[in-house]
């Protein structure tokens, strides 16, 4: 067989998985799949050390429709458990419009969000203290959390089920020829000639664009979680809740995890994957107690750190072709949601591949074009 119709996937995380099982699935794909993964043990991946959470609570039509789809895919087609908890968005009177016009869009999908005014809050949730909030948006159903590295393998279980390869190696080269990726050098100098090629490489998806020439505003930034129990009067029925200070929590098991991103300042691209406990005691904990009174008292019993790949243009994903190597596909950048909507990323990378459209969604919105036209795909709702 030649290798017009076979792929390489750079990246063999819930993105590269994802990509790799829609291909094969695809009755009219008819060629060879290869995922090259240079650490299978995922010691890194942003997969694997997500808090994996998934939510329809965008500003995006296009956002809140992969959510829908990829929500399906884990807890339907894969089979992994969903705690369908919700996600609870606080706001300012100052974002009051913005929750509103948000909560428009996310009605007009079919999502089910619904704003509660603080007394709403106090009743639904009696542990929470409402000073400086305006408006609530909880998700009553289709968000929650589950586990990431669970979706990582069941990924790459289904993937080599369907044939496809599963090759530990790191990519360190490109060879383009006439506007085409021709092939990928590996780290033992051998060559995998390819049809396309999927960048799929996480926080590092700017090295491999860089091997084709390609300036991509990709970086990895550290995101440290925390675990903690508390040692009274625990809330309960407690969603991820995303407060005004920008801090989120949420329940794990019998405990609870928070985080938040650093000031801007301090966040620097490929800081060492070591938690920042000053992140902890100067802005985590102040910031809790003062949204929930018990937690006051509470116990860091863990913690850990991963990598946003953050789109450092406009904060939201990069998919599809390149404009002038047209082999070359991005499913990148997608500062913190990407775990989440990986199926339907994947899926919309195989329809670009096999039948050089988007067939189910359009996610055009999205494409490489808009970084050079200085067109932004501006989110309202992040989770930093």
């Amino acid at each position: 067989m030649t290798p017009a119709r076979d792929v390489v996937v750079i990246g063999g995380g819930a993105m590269g998985g994802a990509a790799a099982v829609h291909l094969l699935e695809d009755p009219a794909f008819d060629g060879r799949v290869t995922i090259i993964e240079r650490d299978p043990t995922y010691r890194r991946a942003s997969s694997a050390l997500s808090a994996a959470g998934t939510r329809r609570q965008f500003s995006t039509p296009e956002n809140i429709r992969m959510s829908a789809y990829s929500f399906g895919f884990i807890r339907d087609r894969l089979g992994l458990d969903i705690r369908e908890g919700g996600y609870l968005y606080l706001a300012p009177p100052a974002s009051r419009g913005i929750l509103e016009a948000n909560h428009a869009i996310q009605v007009a999908e079919g999502a089910d969000i619904v704003l509660l005014t603080p007394s709403e809050l106090v009743a639904r949730y009696p542990w929470l203290a409402t000073d400086g909030i305006a408006l609530g948006s909880l998700g009553r159903s289709g968000e929650g959390w589950f586990d990431g590295y669970g979706l990582v393998q069941a990924f790459r279980a289904r993937a080599r089920d369907l044939g496809a390869e599963l090759l530990t190696a790191e990519v360190v080269g490109m060879d383009v020829t006439g506007g085409r990726v021709a092939s990928v050098t590996l780290d033992d100098g051998s060559k995998r000639a390819c049809g396309s090629v999927v960048d799929a490489a996480g926080p590092w998806a700017a090295r491999i664009a860089a091997m084709a020439g390609i300036d991509l505003p990709v970086e990895a930034r550290r995101r440290c979680v925390f675990v903690f129990d508390v040692e009274r009067d625990a809330p309960e029925d407690c969603p991820l809740i995303i407060d005004t200070s920008g801090v989120w929590f949420r329940p794990e098991g019998g405990s609870f995890i928070t985080g938040a991103a650093p000031a801007d300042q301090d966040d620097l691209p490929d800081l060492p994957l070591t938690p920042d406990h000053a992140l902890f005691e100067s802005v985590l904990w102040p910031a809790l107690a003062n949204r929930v009174p018990a937690f006051d008292a509470i116990r860091v019993t863990n913690a850990w750190a991963g990598y946003y790949e953050m789109n450092t243009f406009d904060h939201n994903a990069i998919i599809g072709r390149h404009p002038e190597i047209t082999n070359l596909l991005f499913a990148n950048g997608f500062s913190g949601h990407g775990i989440q909507q990986s199926p339907a990323v994947g899926r919309a990378i195989a329809e670009l591949i096999v039948h050089d459209r988007f067939v189910t969604t359009d996610l055009s919105v999205f494409g490489f074009d808009r970084i050079a036209a200085g067109r932004r795909v501006v989110e309202q709702n992040v989770i930093g």
